[in-house]
C-alpha cells in the first residue's frame, strides 16, 4: 500500500463529494494533469482506500420513509459470540443503515430505514424481541434530516 501525500488528500476528499467528477474535473482543484489525476485515482482504488461508489438517493425517493434510531442493550452475561450473531443478523438486513457499538447506557445504537410502520414492527420483532442477547431497545423515530453525509474530510495529518 502506497503513502498518500498531499494531491492524494485532495482526491480522495473532492471525490467524496462527487466520486463521477471526472479528471479534468478534478485538475481544476488538483494542480496536476488529468493523465496524473487519473493514474492517482486508480492507485487510491486498487490501494483501497476508496472502498465503493454508491449513488445517494434524492429526497423525493426517500422522504416518505420511516426511519429510526434503535438503541439497544445486551444481557449483561451474554456472550461475545451471541452478540457477535446479532451484529451479523443486523448487517445482513437491507433495512439496516448503520450499526454503531457505543458507550454509556447503551450498547447499540441501530439506524433502520423501511416503508412504514407495519415493516418497522416486523423488523423489531425478527431482529430484537426474539433475540436472546437484546436485553431491551427503545426506538426514536426520525421526523426529519436536516443533514446526511458520509463525508470524512482528511487533512495530511490523518495520514502521517
Amino acid at each position: 500500500m502506497s503513502k498518500l501525500d498531499a494531491f492524494d488528500i485532495q482526491l480522495l476528499n473532492l471525490l467524496q463529494r462527487d466520486s463521477l467528477a471526472t479528471a479534468e474535473e478534478l485538475t481544476r482543484d488538483v494542480p496536476l494533469s488529468a493523465s496524473a489525476v487519473t493514474r492517482r485515482v486508480r492507485r487510491l482504488r486498487a490501494d483501497g482506500f476508496i472502498s465503493a461508489d454508491v449513488a445517494l438517493l434524492a429526497p423525493k425517493l426517500t422522504e416518505r420513509r420511516l426511519r429510526a434510531l434503535v438503541r439497544v442493550q445486551v444481557h449483561e452475561h451474554a456472550e461475545e459470540r451471541g452478540i457477535a450473531a446479532l451484529r451479523a443478523s443486523l448487517a445482513a438486513q437491507d433495512a439496516v443503515q448503520m450499526i454503531l457499538d457505543v458507550a454509556g447506557a447503551d450498547d447499540l445504537a441501530v439506524l433502520v430505514c423501511v416503508r412504514d410502520m407495519a415493516d418497522y414492527n416486523a423488523l423489531a420483532e425478527r431482529l430484537f424481541q426474539n433475540d436472546p442477547a437484546v436485553r431491551r431497545y427503545e426506538t426514536s423515530f426520525i421526523k426529519r434530516v436536516h443533514k446526511q453525509s458520509a463525508l470524512v474530510p482528511l487533512t495530511t495529518g490523518d495520514v502521517e
